[in-house]
């Protein structure tokens, strides 16, 4: 087994000092053009490859982030993460991405291992609920960003999605197509964006002059599975309900199944609109309406905010906010 090729083997070779192949590795100005190229050749030539590990003691960093996501299987967060993956790779850092199953204490959890991890960083995505060992956790980091949540922790840079405007922009779209009976299947009731939907599902409703009843609202978690038994308990109580906005488009994919599985019509009987605009959401049949969200660059923004606070910046209030644009297809034509 051929021995692993040191700072000090090129340094040999090249005829230099190991500070000046250190120079060269970290780019710094003060080395000679030839001696530059020189080194650079004998790096290439030997297959050198510098150590993380000596650049995290010389630098106290380790080049590496943590992503946390309440669940990976949902295709906005495997996007998102996707964004957040790319963008640190182009610019030399590696990603740790822990998924918590929605479980509060498996979030205190990962945070404290990536804590030990000596991580440079950490984002944190779709925290349903706060608790003071979470907001302690989260204390441990000196860069930390959140996608599309707010903790009372003081101010941390947020990419967050004006899921307000998002909630009214569905409700508006099923409103102006003639519905007035339209349920909202919410996703569960902690969820902070949840919330926000909910609130623009009302103020499209106050626009109008009318209020949706308190029953026409229903919870369920962002799957596809609960989403299906949620609308069919829904329908079964509000039988009068003729449009559905959907948490997200997983939920939507539910309530498509249970409009089938009861003899509903899509959009003939009852027209659905998700949120998110996964890549599923176009395959579907009927093709879903939903809100579009740009999740890739919601993952890119993250990770520039935390590369921000990592090499030093104190704007720990800024808040980026990512409007969603409508997608109208035919679970609710115009």
């Amino acid at each position: 087994m051929s021995r692993r090729v040191t700072i000090d083997d090129v340094a040999e070779k090249a005829g230099v000092s190991y500070q000046t192949v250190s120079r060269v590795i970290n780019n710094r100005p003060d080395v000679s053009p030839a001696t530059r190229r020189r080194v650079q050749n004998v790096i290439l030539e030997m297959g050198y490859r510098p150590s993380r590990v000596a650049r995290s003691l010389a630098t106290a960093r380790t080049a590496t982030i943590g992503l946390m996501v309440p669940d990976i299987a949902n295709p906005f967060f495997s996007d998102v993460a996707r964004g957040v993956e790319q963008s640190a790779y182009d610019k030399g850092y590696s990603v740790l991405l822990c998924n918590t199953n929605e479980d509060l204490h498996r979030e205190v959890e990962v945070l404290q291992m990536l804590d030990d991890k000596q991580v440079d960083g950490v984002i944190v995505c779709g925290l349903r609920q706060e608790s003071a060992p979470l907001r302690d956790a989260m204390a441990r980091f000196s860069a930390a960003v959140l996608v599309n949540r707010r903790l009372k922790i003081g101010p941390l840079p947020t990419v967050l999605i004006d899921d307000v405007r998002g909630g009214y922009l569905a409700t508006r779209h099923l409103l102006r197509s003639g519905h007035r009976v339209i349920g909202y299947v919410a996703g569960p009731p902690t969820s902070y964006s949840g919330r926000r939907r909910a609130e623009g599902y009302r103020q499209a409703f106050a626009e109008l002059g009318l209020l949706p009843q308190s029953g026409w609202t229903c919870h369920c978690l962002p799957i596809v599975e609960d989403g299906t038994v949620a609308v069919q308990q829904l329908i079964h109580q509000q039988p009068d309900i003729t449009g559905l906005f959907c948490y997200n488009d997983l939920v939507a994919v539910g309530a498509l199944r249970a409009c089938a599985a009861l003899g509903l019509r899509v959009p003939d009987d009852m027209a659905i609109v998700g949120y998110d605009d996964i890549q599923l959401a176009a395959l579907m049949t009927p093709a879903l309406t939903t809100c579009h969200i740009p999740r890739n660059d919601i993952g890119r923004l993250a990770l520039d905010l935390l590369l921000r606070q990592i090499n030093g910046s104190q704007e720990n209030n800024t808040v980026i906010d990512i409007e969603p644009q409508l997608i109208i297809r035919e679970s609710a034509p115009a």
